[in-house]
């Protein structure tokens, strides 16, 4: 009977019709997933929500009242160490430790009275911050629902609310096209999911579509491998925000990852990014346009640092992990499993901002 009940578990996590009838999650299906970390098969799993300890420091963490534009190439870090504390309870959180969950809460309610990031200025690298920053507090948002009453849900949804529905601002420039506006549609997607709000879930459905329909027929993005050194790294960040998208609509049943405009769909972008980073001369006709490049500006060197954890903790592939826990066919499929078990499994949690927290956590099997 245990056997039958992991077998439901697993098949329930990895098929997206399975969530059809669960509106409203977000992300991923947080009740489905906590059952499924109860479960002994999923122990090594359950054992990566809670790899980093929970630092009693983070309580005392002064709230970020705004959010700058910072000088040069670079994002305002203030908020680092409280996403970093956010993506770390909810996981720890979610694998049933009481004290973490009660850690987050407390977290989250202390930034919602004090109006932390409110005074974000209206400026696109600021708000590139404010969606980093947000999409994790959506997923803890999400993971503390059920325990809270109804004047903290009221609380942190006031707060939370109107800094998510400021992210759908329009800039000048490609920001209004590029992996910026991608992000800032999967933020709101993901909150329109939480709180079932159609019109704020139809915009990360729709840019998804957009995506695909902008993207050229190899599945190269066009305002992101214009990029020099960094084409490969922008070709990545999309695809985490892309993921995002796909995985929100799997609760309800929509499966985008099969979704096709043209010649393009998912495993055709995902596609282009592994044969760059097997070959990185592949991206040389369209990264030798060198727009904002960032530190290197030789396009013929591609930054590949996404392909390890960074020294703050962060893995920029940590978008991988939902699609190592689907049985999808197709060489793209293949070929990423294979580059996750020869360069990134080693590295797990795979924890980001870009896919809301703790994607082994949420995710792994």
């Amino acid at each position: 009977m245990k056997s039958v009940l992991i077998v439901l578990l697993l098949n329930a996590l990895t098929i997206g019709s399975s969530y059809a009838q669960t509106k409203g999650q977000g992300l991923f299906d947080v009740e489905l997933r906590r059952a499924a970390l109860a479960q002994p098969a999923f122990t090594s799993v359950r054992a990566a929500c809670l790899a980093i300890p929970r630092d009693p420091a983070w309580s005392s963490l002064k709230p970020v009242e705004s959010l700058k534009a910072t000088e040069g190439y670079g994002t305002d870090g203030a908020a680092n160490s409280y996403a970093w504390a956010v993506m770390v309870l909810s996981g720890r959180a979610l694998a049933g430790d009481v004290a973490s969950e009660a850690s987050l809460r407390d977290l989250l309610l202390a930034w919602a009275r004090a109006k932390a990031f409110a005074n974000t200025e209206v400026e696109h690298d600021a708000y590139y911050a404010l969606k980093r920053v947000l999409l994790p507090t959506v997923v803890a948002y999400s993971v503390l629902q059920r325990g809270l009453d109804e004047g903290q849900k009221r609380e942190l949804s006031e707060w939370i609310d109107p800094l998510v529905r400021k992210t759908d601002k329009t800039f000048e420039g490609i920001v209004d096209r590029n992996n910026h506006r991608y992000l800032a549609d999967s933020l709101l997607m993901a909150w329109g999911a939480v709180i079932k709000d159609e019109a704020l879930y139809a915009k990360g459905h729709d840019r998804y579509r957009a995506i695909l329909a902008e993207a050229r027929p190899d599945g190269s993005l066009a305002l992101e491998t214009k990029r020099g050194a960094r084409a490969l790294w922008y070709m990545r960040q999309s695809l985490a925000s892309l993921t995002v998208m796909a995985e929100v609509a799997a609760t309800r049943g929509t499966d985008l990852y099969e979704l096709r405009a043209g010649e393009v769909n998912f495993d055709r972008i995902v596609s282009y990014l592994l044969n760059g980073i097997a070959e990185p001369n592949v991206v040389m006709a369209y990264a030798s346009e060198n727009y904002i490049p960032g530190g290197e500006t030789d396009p013929r060197r591609q930054d590949l640092g996404f392909m390890t954890k960074r020294s703050h903790g962060r893995h920029y592939m940590a978008w991988v992990e939902p699609l190592m826990a689907r049985d999808r066919a197709g060489l793209a499929t293949k070929r990423l499993k294979a580059l996750f078990v020869r360069n990134i499994r080693s590295d797990r949690p795979l924890i980001d901002e870009f896919v809301g927290g703790n994607a082994t956590c949420f995710w792994g099997r």
